[in-house]
């Protein structure tokens, strides 16, 4: 029965929990990042208004650090208790990034924790930003960290394999793999531009409410223009992941895009309805697009799926998470390019509800973009657990367990997140913006 194939619990647990960690991972690269630009714009302009931005953010972000821990440390578990194989297997190795994320993640919290709690003890505020500096390098250094772990997964090196085991393990060789550059600054450039794109969302509902206008106005224009950097970072890094995949996991990229005979200036193909004889029904077809991704030339050779054994291909389902991705990027460029286009030429058509709308949809669509990304890159390695040298079966527990404990992490995860959403709605409703900038200016120059 469904629920009594431990292999196929695990790899259902363990994508809930990778699932629902990223909110929090994300925001936790993205936020504090962001609540630099605000501190350093207030002390820059002397605007009380940005002050605040960072302030109010920091007090949030402590409660997304906190159900963090908790999810997070659930991944350690689970990679334990699930994949008792591969650790035994590839444990010592990877052990060394598992330890510094979890050392990034405290640096990120404790100085998190003195920078909230001494706005009062600096008179100035130059100093006090300082501390955001290892807040913003801790959520970096551990998104750079865990990534590393998946990156060894997909291009494993720095060891040697004699008789089915790792031997002459070197841990740091073993984090520059070839497919750790591309995945990094991927994770890092989505995660700032989800977390900007996702604060734009939050500014524009406010706007729509009739909140303090200046405050959101100015908090929605910064958050816009630090959105579209990032999605042009993210659009530019993702080509250099297309070459990458093409050199190194053609597999993945053919499956990605339903290519499946090797063949020269091969078109890019978006969504469509895959029938019998893998043809491509009601899909959009962009010439030449799959052999400049893959080759930088639109009349290279792209190499088919069906050059694979059956058993090694990966399930072509990530061609939606490709298509996901793509298309909601693509999305979020536009639209915030239009928007700064149109702040420049002072068109006030994006100061209507209809506009702001579109940017409210920004934020859901941004972190389904993140998901979206990151389902291909787990289930495009499939079925393998360390590319070429373990698959997922072999990996996996064979205890009957699983499926109890995946109701339970369920029921677990329901709690943090409407935990999460109530806590918050709570904090900031309690205390609007309003309040806040009738309060502090009062005359108090630290805030000024």
């Amino acid at each position: 029965m469904f629920f009594d194939d431990p292999v196929l619990m695990s790899r259902l647990l363990t994508i809930l929990t990778l699932s629902f960690h990223i909110f929090y991972a994300t925001i936790g690269v993205g936020l504090p990042f962001m609540i630099i630009i605000f501190h350093w714009l207030g002390i820059k302009k002397n605007d009380l208004h940005y002050i605040l931005m960072a302030r109010r953010l920091a007090k949030g972000f402590v409660v997304t650090v906190a159900v963090g821990v908790v999810t997070g440390t659930a991944i350690g578990l689970q990679l334990a208790l699930l994949w008792p194989n591969f650790m035994q297997l590839a444990g010592h190795i990877i052990a060394l990034p598992l330890f510094m994320e979890v050392f990034a993640f405290f640096f990120e919290a404790i100085f998190l924790g003195i920078y909230l709690y001494t706005w009062d003890r600096f008179d100035n505020q130059k100093k006090h930003l300082l501390l955001l500096i290892p807040v913003a390098v801790g959520g970096a250094l551990s998104a750079f960290f865990i990534t590393v772990v998946n990156a060894f997964m997909n291009s494993p090196s720095g060891f040697e394999l004699v008789n089915g085991e790792l031997t002459n393990m070197n841990p740091l060789l073993a984090m520059l793999t070839v497919s750790m550059p591309t995945k990094v600054t991927h994770v890092l450039a989505t995660a700032y531009m989800t977390v900007a794109f996702t604060l734009a969302a939050i500014a524009a509902f406010r706007l729509m409410k009739g909140s303090e206008t200046s405050y959101y106005k100015k908090s929605l224009n910064v958050s816009m223009k630090i959105g579209f950097i990032f999605a042009i970072a993210s659009a530019i890094i993702g080509d250099f992941s297309g070459k990458y995949l093409a050199e190194y996991q053609p597999e993945k990229l053919a499956a990605a895009e339903w290519h499946f005979e090797t063949e020269e200036r091969a078109p890019l193909i978006l969504w469509g309805i895959l029938g019998e004889d893998h043809e491509v029904k009601y899909g959009i077809e962009i010439p030449y697009a799959l052999s400049i991704l893959a080759h930088s030339d639109p009349n290279a050779e792209v190499i088919g799926l069906n050059e694979f054994p059956e058993e090694y291909q990966p399930p072509l389902i990530i061609h939606y998470f490709f298509d996901m991705m793509i298309t909601i990027g693509m999305f979020m460029l536009a639209l915030s390019f239009v928007f700064l286009v149109a702040r420049w030429r002072n068109w006030s058509f994006v100061d209507k509800n209809g506009y702001r709308w579109l940017i409210v949809m920004g934020a859901p669509l941004s972190f389904l973009a993140i998901q979206a990304g990151w389902w291909m890159a787990e289930v495009g390695r499939q079925p393998w657990i360390l590319r070429g040298i373990m698959t997922v079966d072999e990996a996996a527990t064979t205890a009957a367990y699983v499926d109890v404990v995946f109701l339970g992490f369920v029921l677990l995860y329901l709690i943090l997140g409407i935990g999460t959403i109530v806590v918050l709605r709570r904090m900031f409703r309690k205390r609007s913006i309003e309040e806040d900038l009738a309060y502090y200016s009062g005359g108090d120059e630290r805030w000024a």
